[in-house]
């Protein structure tokens, strides 16, 4: 067991370990960390605690001390320059003609490094813009691109559930979502209705996939054939989350429906093909556009940024 500490760095970004050492730290405290790039001001989000060796990444950086009056004062200072080298970045952009949009602008704490996040649709020659900025502010600068993802978590919003956006009131990662997820969870592949504000599909798809991929596993799928009490039929629908299933069965030269519990029907054959329903038909070249969309996300995962690497 080691006694660590879960500092935060901005807002929603992710929380990392760090070594107290002797120090006693409270939820809400800012303190100075030791990173891979230096010294950074951070809050501690999870107080002191001992957690199980196997779920660190050692070797462990260490907690400096507590912000003293100077150190917040500095913090201050940073953020009051990044709004002025926004402004000043943005102009110099506009210069240069460049097909980029600037979403944010980060000083480090020690003053090693300035950071300017961006948008685009493609890659951008920006060495001249560095030049630029470099010859403005006499120290190293990085310019990074970032995804749609965490331009709309930085800007922020309210979602159509009326609510403010998962990405910017408590959800620090962004988890890979899958159009699998949608029909899984018989929600309607219209991609109007399953995408968020930045254009990919919602995030809050994953929240209870885990629970209907455990319900799926004990659950006939449609067109399965069944033995159900009343004879044999074949799944018409399933109501995943209550564990119920219709089932139609041949009524002379008709149909009748009927529902059952999962646990009193017993599965004969399962279907052995995925149903393509008509909604699914009629959006395919939407789906299959946004389903790309996600994929090239995923890949280029390795260009977001922002966040410092404490552990």
């Amino acid at each position: 067991m080691k006694n660590i500490v879960g500092v935060r760095f901005r807002k929603l970004g992710k929380v990392y370990f760090f070594n107290p050492k002797w120090l006693e730290v409270k939820k809400g405290d800012n303190v100075i960390v030791e990173t891979s790039q230096g010294e950074e001001y951070g809050e501690v989000i999870i107080p002191n605690r001992k957690v199980d060796n196997e779920k660190i990444v050692t070797p462990l950086k260490n907690v400096l001390r507590l912000a003293n009056d100077k150190d917040k004062a500095h913090f201050a200072e940073c953020k009051k320059k990044e709004k002025e080298a926004f402004k000043i970045c943005n102009e110099k952009i506009k210069e240069h003609n460049l097909e980029m949009t600037l979403t944010d602008v980060e000083y480090k704490f020690d003053n090693s490094k300035i950071l300017f996040y961006f948008t685009a649709d493609g890659r951008i020659d920006f060495r001249e813009l560095v030049k630029d900025l470099a010859a403005i502010y006499k120290t190293r600068i990085e310019l990074r691109q970032i995804g749609v993802r965490d331009e709309v978590k930085r800007i922020g919003g309210n979602g159509v559930c009326g609510r403010e956006l998962c990405c910017c009131s408590f959800l620090s990662d962004f988890e890979t979502v899958s159009i699998k997820m949608a029909k899984e969870q018989n929600i309607s592949l219209n991609p109007s209705k399953i995408s968020g504000n930045c254009g990919r599909l919602m995030c809050c798809l994953k929240y209870e996939q885990e629970v209907y991929e455990e319900k799926l596993k004990r659950l006939p799928s449609v067109g399965s054939i069944v033995k159900t009490p009343d004879g044999k039929g074949e799944v018409d629908g399933v109501e995943i989350l209550k564990e119920k299933v219709k089932v139609k069965f041949k009524d002379g030269e008709g149909y009748f429906y009927k529902k059952y519990n999962a646990s009193d029907i017993a599965i004969l054959k399962s279907a052995n093909k995925e149903v393509i329903d008509s909604e699914e038909q009629e959006h395919k070249k939407e789906l299959d556009e946004l389903e790309k969309l996600e994929n090239e996300d995923k890949n280029n995962s390795e260009m977001k940024g922002g966040d410092i690497n404490g552990i």
